[in-house]
């Protein structure tokens, strides 16, 4: 383990410009930091099923307790909702206390959910455990990508890709398992056993994660002697309270374009199985879009997580969200001519080039307002998923009935290309003093 860590420390001290943030790490932990992120990918893979198997599950609840599916649309909402929303105080109390306690009783909600589901009766009981479980997911999702930003500041891109990977990806082993036993007589034991999977793996998670402490790469005393220079953008800027972050004009446009590009994943999550079946395609493609579907969102997380770590992050997200609207036209016309191997195609390029956005978004945000606290900092940013949640439930499902599926669906790609356009405007606050930096960059 010691040699590992000694390689690591090596290959990260030349890549972050003479910065060893590796061996730093490993003298307050003990291990290598790389073991922090593997337990937020875990904790992160098993939660993910509340978010990519719903699609899944949803037609044999509506059977079993004879509820209309508009009805159940709303249960995405809310979760999406829940699952937003209780990030903020989750964060705050991360960045002032750590993510012991936070997790443990994310545990108990996320587990407890999803165990819940397998024994109830009505409507309201769905609304009621669906919402709770999504709070548990809210916590364990600002937890995990915030592990990233703390301990890896100069492997954001990459590191954020691995947790949000794993919630993507997480789901691709579970969803075949749910489709083969969904039924009204069988949905309540997979239910039970996801939730399960779920309690244990987080509370697991919760006794491994810790945070750096504030000073561990202390700005004033860099042993490199190579002072700020060496440092990761969110590391040498300016630390903005929540407060201060939201006086500027740049969060602001990040708040829009992260609910464009929510909008526009969650349509496709939430709504993909009766996308393919109102096409009239076979009942396998639509398996295979709800099976391939998380594994796309999951490894683009990871590849074009590192790709931002290595080149221009904003031209990196731009070129994924413009293709992701085209991708997404096309996913359209593929449907509408029925032809379903290219309709599996272009769900897995549509996803490929959105899901990202939960990468880039924490990210950009640590690079302009900093690590300190990033959590606080993104979990308001993450409330714009609100938006996007409500739009691919309840905002689609009236879309839907009045206009049709193709519009709506290609309205989703008209919110991604905008989102893409409005990358180029963006640059860092003024009084960062990342901004000569950027400059530079530029030219």
């Amino acid at each position: 383990m010691a040699e590992d860590e000694s390689a690591e420390a090596a290959a990260e001290e030349g890549a972050a410009g003479g910065v060893d943030y590796a061996a730093r790490a490993a003298d307050i932990l003990g291990f290598s930091r790389w073991w922090q992120i593997a337990a937020a990918a875990g904790m992160m893979a098993a939660v993910s099923p509340y978010q990519y198997v719903w699609s899944s599950i949803e037609q044999p609840l509506a059977n079993s307790l004879d509820i209309a599916l508009p009805a159940l649309g709303a249960v995405f909402s809310f979760y999406v909702v829940f699952q937003s929303l209780s990030q903020f105080p989750a964060g705050k109390w991360r960045d002032s206390r750590g993510p012991g306690t936070l997790t443990f009783l994310a545990a108990i909600l996320a587990g407890g959910g999803y165990i819940g589901l397998a024994y109830a009766t009505s409507l309201w009981q769905l609304y009621l455990l669906y919402s709770l479980g999504a709070v548990g997911v809210g916590i364990v999702y600002t937890v995990a990508v915030n592990t990233a930003v703390k301990w890896f500041p100069d492997r954001t891109g990459l590191t954020t890709g691995v947790g949000t990977m794993a919630f993507a990806a997480g789901s691709a082993l579970v969803v075949p398992y749910v489709r083969a036993n969904a039924t009204v007589a069988g949905y309540g034991d997979v239910l039970r056993n996801i939730g399960i999977g779920i309690l244990l793996v987080t509370l697991v998670g919760s006794f491994l994660l810790r945070d750096p402490p504030k000073d561990w790469l202390d700005r004033t005393d860099d042993a490199d002697g190579d002072g700020d220079e060496g440092l990761a953008a969110s590391i040498r800027g300016r630390d903005y309270s929540t407060r201060e972050m939201l006086s500027t004009w740049q969060f602001w446009l990040l708040y829009a374009m992260f609910i464009a590009m929510a909008s526009a994943d969650l349509l496709v999550i939430a709504n993909v199985v009766r996308f393919a079946e109102n096409f009239g395609l076979a009942a396998l493609i639509a398996t295979l879009s709800a099976t391939l579907l998380p594994i796309a969102a999951g490894v683009s997380r990871l590849i074009l997580g590192e790709a931002t770590d290595r080149f221009s992050r904003k031209r990196v997200m731009a070129g994924s969200f413009l293709l992701a609207g085209l991708f997404r036209v096309g996913l359209v016309a593929a449907g509408e001519a029925g032809n379903g191997a290219v309709f599996v195609a272009f769900v897995l390029g549509a996803m490929f080039f959105s899901s990202p956005l939960y990468v880039y978004f924490p990210s950009l945000l640590a690079d302009y307002y900093g690590s300190a606290n990033s959590s606080g900092n993104y979990a308001v940013l993450y409330t714009a998923k609100v938006g996007g949640g409500v739009f691919s439930g309840t905002v689609a499902g009236y879309l839907v009935a009045t206009l049709g599926w193709t519009p709506t669906f290609a309205l989703g790609g008209a919110l991604a290309v905008a989102a893409g356009l409005a990358v180029f405007v963006l640059r860092p606050p003024s009084g960062s003093g990342l901004e000569a930096a950027e400059s530079a960059a530029a030219d």
